[in-house]
């Protein structure tokens, strides 16, 4: 699949952390334990000061991507709806990757419990 850049960009008016919280609580199951693990790593990404603003700013557009229902490959359709989500969200992991340090993870982690309960860890990969 061939994601470009400027493709995903045109979300980032999407993006709001209201829509975030919701799209992550209402498709746990269709979205996996990893993906959304990996959104919520963009996530603090994009809140931590100590991120140089222009990778803070990129995280914007690919977690509006990921909230929109409106995509490549729409998220209603079952097994490869949210194929293209991965793939853009993979793309942004690469970018923020450095600065993905223990405390994002941990960030991640408290997150998805909060949403899911402990259980939701031993999916992580």
């Amino acid at each position: 699949m061939d994601i470009k850049q400027t493709d995903v960009e045109k979300y980032g008016s999407n993006y709001s952390e209201d829509g975030l919280w919701g799209k992550i609580k209402g498709n746990a199951k269709k979205v996996g334990a990893n993906l959304i693990y990996d959104v919520l790593q963009l996530f603090y990404v994009a809140k931590d000061p100590n991120v140089p603003m222009k990778i803070r700013a990129a995280m914007v557009a690919p977690l509006g991507y990921f909230i929109s229902p409106v995509d490549l490959i729409p998220d209603l359709m079952p097994v490869v709806g949210y194929s293209d989500d991965a793939a853009v969200i993979a793309m942004a992991i690469g970018i923020a990757h450095l600065y993905i340090n223990d405390e994002i993870r941990q960030k991640a982690q408290d997150k998805l419990v909060a949403f899911f309960g402990k259980s939701i860890l031993k999916n992580l990969a």
